[in-house]
């Protein structure tokens, strides 16, 4: 039986525009079992995001404008690496969490603990409390499908950003898919290379997404991310796509 040590959990938030929840998604990130970094990637924003987050107890980096939700995990994952690298320990684990969690982020441990045990090489959370989302489900089925025709599984919440690696799966993840393609990608990715996904049931709620013109927005730039990520990976979409441009 081995006595080395397990490899630590870093916490990493992509925020943006999230001054009003990210100092409780921090603290409540750092009390999680195993945790021993939290890291906010603020990514452009405009607010006090990053002044907020650190007061809170994180460490922070920034982009200076705002380069989406994959580039700023790809960012938070690479500071990390550099930190592990910096003090000399084993590669940590990545707990990817939304900002806008608020104080349900203390009830992410389950996300953590199969990959602790070496039982997952990514979780991926299922929220138990299903908040009302506008139009999303378009978006959902529209990844969901992608994701059973690539590989054959079917995703639960397919677009869920709450997920933990270990080092070794992220990094055969890169490059991620840009913007919200990013959790269908490495989904099918990371699948199709033989590792090892478990979805996990917790008790997680972040903001509803409402039905106005940002929310409707914000919805159709996640459609065309999905749509782009699974066009590289599904011959369905990437057919579907090639008759839409020859029209």
């Amino acid at each position: 039986m081995s006595d080395e040590t397990p490899p630590g959990t870093a916490v990493v938030i992509p925020a943006a525009n999230e001054a009003d929840r990210i100092a409780s998604t921090v603290k409540a990130a750092r009390e999680l079992p195993g945790v021993d970094l939290v890291l906010v990637v603020d990514d452009g924003s405009a607010d006090a995001t990053a002044r907020v987050a650190r007061e809170a107890g994180a460490d922070v980096v920034r982009h200076a404008r705002n380069r989406g939700k994959a580039a700023a995990m790809e960012t938070g994952a690479e500071a990390v690496a550099l930190l592990d690298s910096r003090d000399g320990i084993s590669p940590r684990h990545l707990l990817f969490l939304d900002a806008d969690l608020g104080a349900t982020a203390a009830d992410a441990a389950p996300l953590i603990e199969p990959v602790r045990a070496g039982e997952a090489d990514m979780t991926i959370a299922v929220f138990v409390s299903r908040v009302k989302l506008g139009g999303h489900g378009i978006v959902v089925r529209l990844s969901r499908d992608g994701i059973r025709r690539a590989t054959g599984f079917t995703a639960t919440q397919p677009l869920n950003g709450q997920r933990c690696l270990t080092r070794a799966a992220f990094e055969a993840a890169k490059p991620l898919a840009a913007g919200f393609g990013v959790e269908t990608a490495l989904t099918i990715d990371l699948l199709r290379q033989g590792f090892r996904i478990r979805e996990v049931e917790v008790p997680l709620a972040h903001r509803a997404t409402g039905t106005d013109l940002k929310a409707q927005l914000h919805r159709a730039r996640q459609f065309r991310d999905v749509a782009r990520a699974l066009a590289t990976r599904d011959p369905v979409v990437r057919d579907a796509a090639a008759r839409l441009r020859r029209r």
